[in-house]
């Protein structure tokens, strides 16, 4: 059985009733993947909707196979007086959000089902001779990905890009993305025509998608307040407040890369001198250890890991690098307050190397680290946190009861 996609406005139900019936409905859908299964009683309780409301919606959601209900051979759920209840339990294999990354130096993707399970992942290394790369290696990576999982059954709701630059408020534009050298680009318009039109896709910054697989897949998850640092090419960081993202008024909140906090005669890959990513970006540090750069970051950075175990020198300018990291994670800190702060990309595999000097800086010169001192942690999500955090991003609409996932014969 097909699945067919209908968002707001697609029924002809009066505006005001379809629009509960879709926002009840990303509610029970949000509690059952934040809190996990539960009775039809014990949804009613945990969303403060009637049972009989709860009892409906369970079926559409069952119907368009989004959520199982536990039969006779279930174990049953005590919710109280009365016989034990059946177990709602979000399940959704079939339906997935495809999230995908594009950066200097490769592209990727990653699908997620309703349940949060991942089914894809992919990267591809990406040549592009010192030239801007185009998008054509990124259309060809989303067309098969999404091709696979057609034929597998699956139905893709949408797709996110995750992108290292400014992007517009519109969610489908790159405002300026200058490690990519693009500037005013349609890249979701790009993507939609390459699915023919029937995968709605927006465009966010790399970041924030990955801030937000952290926070809801990995090392933050237990705090609701949280700083990311992308470690590739360009320095990006996505900030979650009360497990939302924080996108400033313009939606640029985030671009700390340029911050002029680095090497003053450092030139950074936007024309300016002194920017925090030209002295702690990827290349920055490879310049530092004298090594040249491999097919994607992590891979890079493993390569300078395993020279630094035996190599002085290599130790010594990794440590200044966490220095120049650390100044410019207590300006931030000072600012933003968060409770945790979480490296991504190439600071991982040189976590050892490189938090020590920075937690140091962090405590010396942040004005509150007697009261509190935030944890820096090692991502847990490898290079593919950005489009792990897109795929999340493809399924806010159902999460929220922007469309209706309908059955067709």
């Amino acid at each position: 059985m097909a699945q067919t996609v209908r968002h707001a406005g697609a029924t002809g139900a009066p505006a005001g009733t379809e629009q509960v019936r879709r926002q009840n409905t990303g509610l029970v859908l949000r509690s059952l993947r934040a809190d996990g299964p539960a009775t039809r009683t014990e949804l009613a309780r945990r969303t403060g909707l009637a049972k009989a409301t709860i009892g409906t919606i369970v079926a559409e959601l069952e119907t368009g196979r989004a959520v199982t209900e536990g039969d006779a051979t279930s174990p049953s759920v005590s919710s109280g007086r009365g016989r034990p209840g059946r177990p709602v339990t979000l399940a959704g294999e079939s339906i997935i959000g495809l999230g995908l990354e594009v950066n200097v130096d490769y592209v990727a993707a990653v699908a997620i089902d309703l349940a949060g399970r991942v089914t894809v992942v992919e990267t591809r290394s990406v040549a592009t001779a010192g030239q801007p790369p185009s998008t054509r290696e990124l259309v060809e990576l989303a067309t098969d990905v999404r091709s696979s999982l057609i034929a597998d059954g699956r139905t893709v709701v949408s797709a996110t890009v995750a992108v290292p630059g400014l992007v517009a408020h519109d969610g489908r534009t790159v405002s300026w993305a200058p490690n990519l050298g693009w500037d005013g680009r349609e890249v979701a318009a790009e993507l939609e025509e390459a699915f023919d039109g029937d995968c709605p896709t927006t465009v966010d910054n790399d970041a924030n998608c990955a801030a937000l697989a952290e926070a809801s897949h990995g090392v933050a998850t237990d705090v609701d307040d949280s700083l990311y640092l992308t470690g590739t090419i360009g320095i990006g960081a996505g900030i979650v407040r009360d497990g939302a993202i924080v996108r400033g008024g313009s939606g640029f909140a985030g671009e700390v890369g340029h911050m002029p906090v680095g090497d003053p005669a450092a030139l950074c890959g936007c024309g300016r001198l002194g920017c925090w990513e030209a002295s702690v970006g990827l290349r920055a540090m490879l310049a530092a250890v004298r090594l040249d750069e491999h097919a994607t970051p992590l891979r890079t950075a493993m390569a300078v890991a395993e020279r630094a175990a035996t190599d002085e020198r290599t130790r010594a300018a990794l440590e200044v690098l966490g220095l120049d990291l650390g100044r410019g994670l207590a300006t931030l800190a000072a600012i933003l307050d968060p409770s945790a702060i979480v490296l991504g990309g190439y600071f991982v595999p040189l976590g050892e190397y490189v938090v020590p000097a920075a937690r140091s800086v962090l405590a010396e010169r942040l004005p509150t680290a007697e009261l509190h001192l935030p944890e820096i942690r090692l991502s847990s999500l490898g290079i593919h946190a950005a489009a792990l955090g897109a795929a999340e991003h493809a399924l806010t609409d159902v999460f929220t009861g922007a469309v209706t996932l309908s059955p067709t014969a």
